[in-house]
């Protein structure tokens, strides 16, 4: 840990700017400092940890990074909150680099040479967008060495469903593939402002050695077409995807099967497949 200066409370600072969470850039903020420290925790002790950080807002969890010794690059599109977070980082000399920016047009390689973890509170409307990029780079493993992602509490639970599952999905299976997942940790609203209208969780993942033979682009387009139509069974979900049935057939999957029923392993069988017949 290191030596943290004096810091005023947060709704201190958010007053003081004028700052209203806005709920077009999906902002709920989070004022418990217990809390935040809790989910900078996650990934194990941080000093000297380069970390990077989308939608900070005003800082909240950001503060919690810093005192925990992390560099941070935090990239924030809302410009209203660049001056709560400069005067962090006139506290934390040289520990923390802001970019006004959009995250998805983050080019990560450009911006670490090292690996890194991702640690936030992602804004609601671009979390999904966002996991699926980081999980689809085509080289892996990737530079980043976890993710720690606040996200709401369905989609939380998407991600680490298990098959047979309502949750199973999509999701699921991008994650699962590449990745332990698991839920760190429920979020109650109550602890938002403005309160969101759901509940939230973090989800904690970490890359582990990627199945052989398997292009991210053909299992996002095979999971995309799969669970497009998930009542559907197999032949009818993905006789638009050209060679799906065919490699249904060489993969030795029922066609009469239900997407939500079929594993990860088993996704990952027939995208591979799905390459070898295109």
């Amino acid at each position: 840990m290191s030596n943290s200066p004096s810091l005023p409370p947060l709704r201190e600072v958010i007053k003081r700017h004028g700052l209203t969470a806005n709920r077009a850039l999906g902002q709920n903020f989070l004022f418990d400092t217990q809390l935040l420290d809790r989910i900078a925790a996650i990934p194990g002790p941080l000093e000297g940890e380069q970390v990077f950080e989308v939608g900070p807002g005003p800082g909240g969890l950001t503060r919690a990074l810093l005192q925990a010794g992390a560099e941070v690059t935090a990239v924030e599109r809302d410009e209203r909150c660049l001056p709560a977070l400069d005067e962090l980082d006139a506290c934390f000399p040289n520990q923390l680099k802001v970019i006004n920016a959009d995250a998805l047009q983050i080019d990560l390689k450009a911006r670490f040479s090292r690996p890194f973890h991702i640690i936030s509170n992602l804004p609601y409307n671009v979390g999904s967008a966002l996991l699926v990029k980081w999980l689809s780079q085509p080289t892996w493993p990737p530079l980043w060495k976890s993710l720690t992602l606040m996200f709401q509490r369905e989609v939380a639970d998407r991600i680490v469903a298990a098959p047979g599952s309502s949750a199973y999905g999509r999701l699921s299976i991008l994650a699962q593939w590449r990745c332990d997942a698991k839920l760190a940790m429920p979020v109650h609203r109550s602890a938002f402002t403005p309160p969101p209208k759901v509940m939230s969780a973090v989800v904690y993942l970490t890359p582990r050695e990627q199945p052989p033979g398997v292009n991210p682009a053909t299992l996002e387009r095979l999971t995309q077409a799969a669970f497009s139509q998930r009542r559907k069974m197999l032949r009818q979900s993905l006789k638009g995807l050209p060679g799906a049935l065919e490699a249904l057939d060489i993969a030795a999957i029922d066609p009469t099967r239900r997407p939500e029923t079929v594993s990860v392993e088993e996704f990952v069988a027939l995208a591979r497949q799905l390459d070898e017949v295109n």
